[in-house]
C-alpha cells in the first residue's frame, strides 16, 4: 500500500513539474527564435538590437581599459 501511495504522488509530482516545464518553454519560446525569424522581426526588435550592440560595445571597451590597466601595472612592477 506505501509503495501505490509512493508511486502515484511521484507520478504527480512529474506531471506538476511537466506542465511547469511545457508552460516556461510556451513562454521562452519567442525569446528564443532567431534573428531571421518573424518573432525577431516584430516592430520593438531594433531596440532590443541596439541595447544588446550597446552592451557589446560596453564590454568590449570595460574589457579593454582592464587589460590597459593590467599591463600599465605590470609594466610599473617591472620598473621597480
Amino acid at each position: 500500500m506505501r509503495a501505490v501511495f509512493g508511486g502515484v504522488s511521484l507520478l504527480v509530482v512529474l506531471a506538476l513539474v511537466l506542465l511547469l516545464v511545457a508552460s516556461q518553454l510556451k513562454t521562452a519560446a519567442p525569446v528564443l527564435a532567431l534573428p531571421g525569424t518573424a518573432a525577431a522581426s516584430t516592430a520593438g526588435s531594433g531596440a532590443v538590437r541596439d541595447q544588446v550592440q550597446q552592451a557589446r560595445q560596453q564590454v568590449g571597451d570595460d574589457v579593454a581599459k582592464a587589460l590597459e590597466q593590467g599591463a600599465a601595472a605590470r609594466k610599473e612592477e617591472a620598473d621597480k
